[in-house]
């Protein structure tokens, strides 16, 4: 028997739309993902080894990472692992890093996923984050793994996230410890890990981490683990100094960026002219902000390294975000000749090339942007300029359209219904367009309605 709610669904799906099944039971105020090139390369690298062993081909599972100081990990789906801010930079630490990583890696391949009870502390995330996901899952053309996604996120979004059984946890506390072992990685890391949380579940939940509330711990739990890692033996490999060096870059970027700029500048000793310590100087400058420094410390990183796609990325986003988008394009320029597949630098050119508000620039952004959708649809930032670049065009039932889809992914819902009610009556009627729209809309009014 097929129900109204079964064709809305595949009609959703039919258009690349799956992510907005993930409306009904919504919340508002979803955690917002960190989207950045160098870091997501990072992270991915870091995984790589333990997705090897666990017989995971490149690319397979996706390392995100959710704005938050919080610590947690965990997963909604079979294709993507989430890591809050909080924990990476409080671990600081490679293999401390991959002992989670190949936990949660273990929650999806025992298929815990559908098997666990729900907790009410991560419906935001559910939410918003499932939305993300789906939609780009959608955009690669493999709309039945949409589906699945989007249906999945949407269960936990309307009965909130996802908590794990002790039972669950064990199992993934030995099935992830073999998976270190295999990698060439000391397991022992793990505990270092649980120990972190040891003593949380006596507090009241308002006080534990949300890790210890989705994956809760227990003595006889860290005995077992304790006892699996004493029988290990061999020797185990340190992180190479190449990972090091990309990790310890990617921390100093959570810092400086999500920290306080002038407790990081106090943190780097003076006269240390490393390349990590004017990586923290030219990014805490920006923040201050003081371009003079902050360029200065740029500069000397790209005398070091002329052929780093993220320093140079990262020169242009501070030229623009300083009013000067002509001295910006250059560096994202090369940045993009040097990592030609990285959207969210793609998207940082297209932004650069509005801001010149030329009627060249225009064109060639609105081409940069597009092409930075297709590969990537989940940077929100990304979608609001390709709607601009749209309007300039004089495509204003598009621009409609993708700011209904950006809104949209805020969880933003009212304004995603009006956006996309105004693109319907701009588009043809019939077209892909505005059958998107049409989707958009009846999605939103059943969100409002729960």
């Amino acid at each position: 028997m097929t129900s109204h709610r079964d064709i809305f669904l595949r009609r959703l799906i039919s258009h690349g739309l799956a992510g907005v099944i993930l409306f009904w039971g919504a919340l508002a105020n979803a955690q917002g993902l960190v989207r950045d090139a160098e870091i997501e390369r990072t992270l991915g690298r870091i995984v790589e080894p333990l997705l090897r062993v666990a017989g995971y081909g490149p690319g397979n599972i996706e390392v995100l990472v959710v704005q938050d100081s919080s610590l947690n990990a965990f997963v909604i789906n079979g294709h993507n692992i989430f890591v809050h801010s909080g924990l990476i930079t409080k671990l600081n630490s490679i293999p401390k890093l991959q002992s989670v990583l190949a936990h949660e890696l273990a929650h999806i391949s025992s298929g815990h996923l559908t098997r666990r009870a729900i907790n009410r502390q991560n419906a935001a995330s559910a939410t918003g984050l499932g939305l993300l996901l789906s939609l780009a899952v959608a955009a690669t053309g493999n709309h039945d793994a949409a589906g699945g996604v989007a249906i999945a996120a949407a269960g936990a979004a309307q009965r909130s996230f996802l908590s794990h059984t002790r039972a669950q946890e064990s199992t993934a506390d030995r099935i992830g410890a073999g998976y270190m072992v295999r990698a060439g990685v000391d397991p022992a890391a793990a505990i270092a890990v649980l120990e972190i949380f040891r003593g949380q579940e006596v507090l009241k939940a308002s006080r534990q981490d949300p890790y210890v509330r989705t994956h809760p711990l227990s003595r006889e739990r860290i005995r077992a683990l304790q006892g699996q890692v004493a029988a290990y033996q061999g020797k185990f490999k340190n992180p190479s100094q190449e990972l090091q060096y990309w990790h310890d870059r990617m921390i100093v970027k959570f810092n400086g960026f999500l920290g306080n700029p002038r407790r990081m500048l106090r943190r780097i000793k003076k006269g240390d002219n490393s390349e990590i310590a004017l990586y923290g100087r030219a990014i805490a400058y920006h923040r201050l902000p003081d371009l003079k420094k902050s360029l200065a410390a740029m500069n000397a990183l790209l005398r070091k390294r002329p052929n780093d796609p993220y320093y140079n990325e990262l020169k242009g986003q501070i030229l623009l975000e300083n009013g000067n988008a002509k001295a910006a394009i250059p560096f994202y320029q090369r940045a993009v000749a040097l990592a030609p597949r990285e959207p969210l630098i793609l998207a940082g050119l297209g932004r650069a090339l509005l801001a010149l508000k030329t009627k060249s620039g225009d064109r060639q952004a609105l081409d940069i942007l597009k092409k930075s959708r297709r590969m990537d649809p989940r940077n929100a930032r990304m979608l609001r300029d390709l709607a601009l670049a749209y309007a300039k065009a004089g495509k204003n039932g598009q621009a409609s359209l993708v700011t209904a889809e950006r809104y949209a992914l805020l969880t933003r819902f009212s304004d995603a219904q009006t956006h996309a009610t105004r693109a319907a009556g701009l588009l043809p009627r019939g077209s892909a367009g505005w059958l998107k729209a049409q989707d958009i809309i009846a999605a939103a009014k059943v969100a409002q309605r729960n």
